[in-house]
């Protein structure tokens, strides 16, 4: 996925998920960026599935 701040790529398996800061933990679905903590939405599994699918082919 990619950092919608700083721009930074990095699988979504690296992020940092249901941190607990908005009192919400379990329940966060956001993915924080690794590298400046900006909150992502997770990437949708169709979005996922063509980038598997367009990584193949190259």
């Amino acid at each position: 996925m990619k950092c919608g701040y700083c721009g930074y790529e990095f699988p979504e398996e690296e992020g940092i998920k249901g941190c607990g800061k908005c009192g919400m933990p379990g329940r966060c679905h956001m993915v924080r960026c690794p590298r400046c903590f900006y909150e992502n939405p997770p990437e949708l599994k169709v979005f996922k599935k063509l980038k598997k699918v367009l990584e193949k082919k190259l």
